[in-house]
């Protein structure tokens, strides 16, 4: 069984994404007491760890983010370095270490969670916008860089996923069904999407 390096696991998208892929793919989870996102060392050596005891892996499921609202007056400095941190920098991170111990001549798969704050661009959380267009770009030129090889890179954009987080938070607003999202997921892992790459997939509620 193909192996998968994910992020996020714990969260609420991440159980019901490893409910679906469970008879799939071996799931490795890339918790926090496994290493630290945010700390290059830690995911380092925390895959590098995961890739001699399991092998080279089949990819990366990337979950994990943060939101902070506040416009670009309201944003401090630790905001600001929280989401680039946590959405753009530790991304960059584990797919660069995910990406050093697959096997560059099989078919390898790179899925990222995105947002379509990166396309709609609206005014309010700025820090949360700015490190999620990054994301895209980060694999949109990661794509790049792996043509001519068997490994994609693709990003799934949805709007407000229905977390019980959300639902709290947003009780009047249609929000993105998670098994919607592990199932896009689940087919840009497949063969059936070994010709797609650098794709940025939206998901809506409708």
């Amino acid at each position: 069984m193909q192996s998968l390096i994910v992020t996020g696991a714990s969260g609420g998208l991440g159980a019901v994404v490893l409910s679906h892929l469970s008879g799939s793919y071996r799931c490795i989870a890339l918790s926090r007491s496994r290493a630290d996102l945010t700390d290059p060392a830690s995911v380092r050596k925390a895959i590098r760890a995961i890739a001699d005891e399991e092998g080279p892996p089949y990819g990366l499921l990337h979950l994990a983010g943060g939101f902070v609202a506040g416009s670009l007056l309201e944003t401090s400095d630790e905001t600001w370095a929280q989401m680039i941190g946590l959405n753009l920098t530790a991304a960059f991170t584990v797919i660069r270490e995910t990406l050093a111990v697959m096997d560059r001549a099989e078919a390898g798969r790179i899925v990222v969670i995105g947002s379509q704050a990166a396309i709609a661009k609206a005014k309010g959380s700025v820090a949360y916008t700015v490190s999620k267009s990054g994301l895209s770009v980060l694999v949109e030129v990661l794509a790049k860089e792996l043509a001519g090889t068997k490994i994609t890179a693709n990003a799934i954009l949805p709007t407000a996923l229905d977390t019980p987080v959300m639902r709290d938070s947003m009780p009047r607003e249609r929000l993105v069904p998670l098994e919607r999202v592990a199932e896009t997921i689940a087919f840009l892992l497949s063969e059936s999407a070994s010709n797609i790459n650098g794709a940025q997939v939206p998901l809506s509620a409708r």
